[in-house]
């Protein structure tokens, strides 16, 4: 019952939301979020404490720069979370969601062009209620993605499908209605097994020492960020992301997590700091720096059976090239300048 109130609550947030001018957004965060409530937002927003700080900081200055701002939203669930690595709940409820935010920017957004072009920009958040009110929150947008939707490059080519990030695939992934107690508890103790254990396994090495075929279908579709892109098999997933990351980062490992949810064939995690890792080779553009790195993300997963055949995955990678010494709001600031003065 209680999952079903936070549902209707965000639903209804995203409504007000959808249907408020740059002015409103206040009173509207106000209505739906704690006083002391924490937003942990995509670089360069971070953490974000009150209604007003998220208003004014990011909601309000969004609105304002795309005017006819509306949500879709292809998965939507929630749930207790189950987020510590040793087990066990821990006793918060969140609701999250992903899709697409949609419309046209007629200003600038923090320093990223207006556009004649209609954006998709895709978003992924998940919020966490207690008594009535949001608690805590946390989202990521896919900036980069935003970047090269207007032309400007912050990082080589995606190794895989670039822009592609539809809906559940033959599944209706807007579970409204309470759903099916044995299915979430299955898809609780499956989706623990994959990132506790799985994730987690990794002799550098050896791919197969991860055992991933024991999770993923071999026509998985996972859905990676700009700089990753889509791989549109366990095959190409293998070859295109999980060999290039683990060659940069191979000591990683999942921490504790802020949230792990799960709601009949669905389950999600988030976590700001989820990922704890080494930067010891090269990634993308970057040599290795030796650095110490805290990777911060959000996903999404479809359970089918005893496999996993879809994964939509977020990672700040604004935040993740920062700790690297790579500024990616510069370096689309220099190109929208350069590609501006190249235009007169």
């Amino acid at each position: 019952m209680i999952n079903q109130q936070n549902k209707n609550q965000i639903r209804k947030l995203w409504d007000d939301l959808d249907g408020a001018g740059p002015e409103d957004i206040y009173e509207i965060c106000a209505d739906h979020f704690a006083r002391d409530c924490q937003w942990n937002g995509p670089a360069p927003f971070y953490l974000q404490c009150g209604p007003k700080a998220i208003a004014q900081t990011f909601w309000s200055p969004l609105k304002h720069a795309i005017a006819d701002l509306k949500r879709e939203t292809h998965m939507f669930f929630g749930g207790n979370s189950y987020g510590r690595a040793g087990g066990g709940m821990d006793e918060a409820m969140w609701v999250c969601g992903t899709g697409y935010l949609k419309g046209h920017a007629n200003d600038d957004f923090i320093g990223i062009p207006a556009t004649e072009y209609p954006l998709k920009l895709r978003w992924g958040e998940f919020y966490c209620s207690r008594d009535g009110e949001i608690v805590a929150s946390q989202a990521v947008i896919d900036f980069v993605d935003w970047f090269e939707q207007i032309g400007l490059f912050v990082l080589p080519k995606s190794r895989g499908v670039a822009h592609v990030y539809p809906a559940t695939t033959g599944f209706d992934g807007l579970l409204h209605d309470q759903q099916d107690a044995c299915e979430t508890d299955k898809t609780i103790q499956f989706g623990r097994q994959f990132i506790c254990g799985g994730l987690n396994r990794y002799d550098t090495t050896d791919l197969s020492s991860m055992g991933m075929a024991g999770f993923f279908h071999k026509n998985l579709k996972w859905y990676g960020p700009v700089g990753i892109g889509a791989c549109l098999s366990l095959d190409q997933f293998e070859k295109l992301h999980q060999r290039p990351w683990l060659a940069a980062f191979p000591d990683r490992k999942v921490q504790d997590l802020d949230a792990l949810i799960a709601e009949g064939s669905l389950f999600g995690a988030v976590g700001i700091a989820g990922v704890k890792a080494t930067h010891s080779g090269p990634y993308l553009d970057t040599k290795a720096t030796d650095t110490q790195i805290l990777v911060s993300g959000l996903d999404f997963w479809l359970r089918d059976g005893d496999k996993l055949t879809e994964n939509w995955v977020f990672v700040d990678m604004v935040d993740l090239f920062s700790q690297i010494g790579k500024d990616l709001f510069t370096r689309m600031r220099v190109q929208a300048k350069n590609l501006k003065s190249s235009d007169k």
